[in-house]
This record gives C-alpha cells, sequence and structure tokens, in this order.
C-alpha cells in the first residue's frame, strides 16, 4: 500500500472518531501541536530509526506529549506506533489537515508570488477562486515569495498547480525556440 493510502486512512479514521466524540477542535490543536514538533529533526530521525525499538519510542512519546495531548490523540499516536507507522506521521498529519478542510468546506490555496502581494492583489485573487468552481466555499490563502519567479505568480489549489510566472513564460520560449 503506498505511504499517500496509508496516511490518509489513518487520517480519516481519526477524524471520523474525532468527530464521533465531538472533539474535533481538541484534535486539531494536538495535531497542530504535533506538527510544530515535528519541525525538529532529531524527532523525525527518532521516529523513523529502525533501530530504536518500539516501546522505547513509545515511553519517549508518552513522556514528551502524554500530558499535553488529549486522550484521543494519545490513543492514536500511541497505536500508531505500536502498527510501526510511526515514520508515517508527517503524512497523516497532512492529510488529517486536508481532510478536516474538506468537512469544513475550506479550500486551501497557496500563492507564490516573486514579491509579496498586497492586501487588492490577494483580495482580488482571493474574490476570483471563491467565485470559481475550483474551491470549496471557504477559502484560506497561504503566501510565499519566490523571487526567482521574476515577476506573475503561482497558485496551488489542492493537487493543481497554475503557473503563470514569468520564468515559466520563459522557459516556455525557451523550449519553443530549441524545439525549431
Amino acid at each position: 500500500m503506498s505511504l499517500q493510502a496509508v496516511a490518509s486512512r489513518y487520517a480519516k479514521s481519526l477524524l471520523d472518531l474525532s468527530l464521533e466524540k465531538n472533539v474535533l477542535d481538541g484534535t486539531m490543536s494536538d495535531m497542530a501541536q504535533m506538527e510544530a514538533a515535528l519541525e525538529s529533526k532529531d524527532l523525525v530521525t527518532l521516529l523513523k530509526s529502525p533501530i530504536v525499538k518500539t516501546d522505547k519510542k513509545l515511553s519517549i512519546y508518552q513522556e514528551v506529549f502524554g500530558s499535553k495531548m488529549g486522550e484521543l490523540s494519545n490513543t492514536f499516536f500511541e497505536l500508531v506506533i505500536k502498527k510501526g507507522r510511526e515514520a508515517v506521521i508527517p503524512e497523516i498529519l497532512t492529510s488529517f489537515k486536508d481532510q478536516v478542510n474538506k468537512h469544513k468546506g475550506v479550500s486551501s490555496i497557496t500563492v507564490v508570488s516573486a514579491t509579496a502581494l498586497s492586501d487588492d492583489a490577494l483580495a482580488q485573487i482571493k474574490a476570483s477562486l471563491e467565485a470559481s468552481s475550483e474551491t470549496l466555499a471557504s477559502i484560506d490563502v497561504v503566501t510565499e515569495v519566490d523571487p526567482s519567479l521574476i515577476g506573475g505568480f503561482k497558485l496551488k489549489i489542492a493537487d493543481k498547480l497554475y503557473d503563470a510566472s514569468v520564468a515559466h513564460r520563459l522557459e516556455q520560449m525557451r523550449k519553443t525556440i530549441v524545439e525549431q
């Protein structure tokens, strides 16, 4: 089974249980806390290490997170570790966030531009996206700056990427010239 399929199944189970027990907000907070903790390369290395035994990983998890997370989140992460799927936790967190957004009717959009976007430009992009059939009822926009784009922007909606950057257009022209 693919990594994404495994992550999706675990995330779906967590979402369903959170909704059933009416603790979705708490679970989302716990998942955000775990995502922040995974910024530590040491933690990621520990999770992926085949040398560290499951019992040791469980005791480390309990020591670090046990009192800071809800009962459902603790049980979930303990199960993931016992099943030997701890290396998939980052993908599970991403899938969980995507599934929660879908459940709530929120589309997560990433806009990458060469320079920081003004509030007016961002509002125009958001209004256009809300009117389109590509997004759900509500939109959560994340902006990034990448000077290598030269100008224009890239727009990522779910698994689709729209590239309206100057760098992309120049690359297309270069390929056309080389082909001739």
